[in-house]
């Protein structure tokens, strides 16, 4: 059953000031970059960073003063499980949060410091989920992270803000995992805004919505995504009956565009997004065609991610761009022979990170070695310069091509 818009305008009273009207605003360098008006709803700046607290507060505040004094449990992979812990704390209720076994440090950590009883189980969510029953054999209500109508409302709040804080959208794109988000803001807007396309959008390796609509083929991969907050496997059955009513289209998009699309966030607007918060931006992307001249809302639904994540991930976004290279440098192996090479690629503009020497396999002779350079560059064009420049000084220098980063797949599938 859909979700009323009355449940979502109740819902919005009820939270009142203890969630935060993050702001809505519109990029210009990213409407210039992708030929689109793009719009910004910064729920990463929420106090857990993320807009999961909007319904886990509005669920906690529907409990009777019985199922509040016996407490809760939930399953989550971080983000709704800090929105549940936090604001059960607030509100005086015991809290029990399930995580799988591989959900980033950052966010154990965070939800452990709000207060609730956290225990690791399973290797993903489906696995986690196993584990909620014997709480709730044990008197604890159980708080779904999305299939739920009144999680869903609290999270079609962002949907009023939205109509509230800026212009009517052509386009509204929303992350899904479970649905719920997609669930409360397609009402909202079918409601509000009928002439605005309402777009889900999931990772390639966990399309779940789009396969259960009927609107991708491709495969379900599964394994480690980037976007670990939208990684569910089957989405709610609450939340599909309400994406058959209120999603315009899917579209699915691989995990090389999400990792881009969080780097550009950071870049440009300063902001810090987790895989799940930039696949809007990841779409556009990949679709310029399609949003070219429209009006596009995109919600950063969170900003919580892994330190050690973000920094692999924004080394394998330059090495895509071309600032991140590796040279290979036949020379000479004689003392002296290095630093000729080095010197042209420093004042080329090159930054050095590692050098180093093969002596047996890649040599034309015993006397000879290639030495690799990893090398970062104010841009792509530079590479042409840099191997130009060694060449013309007796260097037969090549760029080794870095197939491990390349996007999986086509570029991007999007299926109507």
């Amino acid at each position: 059953m859909t979700t009323r818009l009355d449940e979502i305008e109740n819902a919005k009273a009820r939270l009142g000031n203890a969630v935060i009207r993050t702001p809505f605003l519109q990029s210009l360098t990213l409407s210039e970059l992708t030929g689109a008006e793009i719009w910004l709803k910064f729920e990463n700046l929420q106090f857990t960073g993320s807009f999961k607290e909007r319904g886990a507060l509005n669920k906690l505040l529907t409990l009777s003063e019985d199922a509040r004094h016996r407490g809760v449990v939930t399953v989550s992979a971080g983000n709704h499980a800090q929105g549940v812990a936090l604001h059960a704390r607030n509100l005086g209720i015991p809290a029990t949060i399930i995580m799988p076994s591989a959900t980033p440090t950052v966010k154990v950590k965070r939800t452990e410091s709000f207060g609730a009883t956290v225990e690791l189980f399973g290797g993903d969510f489906a696995e986690a989920s196993q584990g909620v029953g014997r709480y709730v054999e044990r008197g604890l209500t159980f708080i779904h992270p999305f299939d739920d109508a009144d999680v869903i409302a609290g999270q079609g709040t962002i949907g009023l803000e939205l109509l509230e804080q800026g212009p009517p959208l052509d386009d509204v794109l929303v992350a899904v995992g479970g649905g719920g988000l997609i669930a409360g803001v397609g009402a909202v807007f079918r409601a509000r805004s009928p002439h605005t396309r309402v777009i889900g959008i999931e990772s390639e390796l966990y399309p779940s919505m789009a396969k259960a609509l009927g609107l991708y083929d491709g495969p379900a991969a599964g394994g480690t995504s980037i976007a670990e907050g939208i990684a569910v496997a089957t989405p709610g059955a609450i939340t599909l009956e309400a994406a058959r009513e209120l999603v315009n289209d899917m579209i699915v998009v691989p995990e090389a565009q999400i990792e881009d699309a969080v780097a550009l966030l950071l870049q440009i607007e300063k902001t810090l997004c987790e895989g799940a918060g930039a696949v809007g931006l990841a779409a556009v992307l990949a679709h310029p065609r399609r949003f070219q001249g429209r009006r596009v809302g995109l919600i950063l639904s969170g900003g919580n991610i892994d330190m050690r994540v973000l920094t692999a991930m924004l080394q394998r976004h330059l090495a895509r761009t071309g600032q991140l290279v590796r040279l290979q440098v036949p020379m000479l192996d004689n003392a002296g022979s290095l630093g000729p090479a080095a010197s042209i690629i420093g004042r080329l503009g090159g930054n050095i990170l590692e050098v180093t020497h093969d002596r047996i396999f890649g040599g034309a002779s015993a006397r000879s070695a290639n030495a690799v350079f990893t090398v970062e560059l104010p841009d792509r064009e530079r590479n042409e310069i840099v191997l130009r420049e060694l060449n013309a000084a007796g260097f037969a220098a090549a760029l080794i091509e870095n197939t491990v980063v390349a996007p999986s797949g086509e570029p991007t599938r999007h299926y109507a």
